[in-house]
């Protein structure tokens, strides 16, 4: 079973940045799109950030150039480069990746990590 892990959550005060990982080994990483949501208690998960397979990068409307993602193919590895954080971007955040075209729908999405927490508090 291929399973994603996220880490590099955690608690910062607003205005601060946070860098997440994502280890997706055990996929054909090279062949697949990966992308970022979070979910807050009560809705759905809402995409953040996309990055094709060729590196072609897509973002949510509210991020404001303040989010990047960014993949290593060679470590199999995805990351998001918070900055300029704000409380309303606490949430849990996910790592996912399809086999295929990125979409911003998380249905489409075949590969799910189990998400990290970020807190934005002062």
């Amino acid at each position: 079973q291929v399973q994603p892990v996220e880490s590099g959550g955690g608690l910062v005060q607003p205005g601060g940045s946070l860098r997440l990982s994502c280890a997706a080994t055990g996929l054909k990483f090279r062949s697949h799109s990966m992308a970022w949501f979070r979910q807050t208690p009560g809705k759905e998960r809402a995409f953040v950030a996309g990055i094709s397979y060729s590196g072609i990068t897509c973002y949510g409307d509210f991020l404001k150039d303040r989010f990047t993602i960014s993949r290593d193919n060679a470590k199999s590895a995805l990351y998001l480069q918070m900055t300029h954080l704000k409380p309303e971007d606490t949430a849990v955040y996910y790592c996912a990746a399809r086999d295929g075209v990125w979409t911003a729908e998380f249905s489409q999405y075949d590969f799910w990590g189990q998400g990290t927490q970020v807190t934005v508090s002062s």
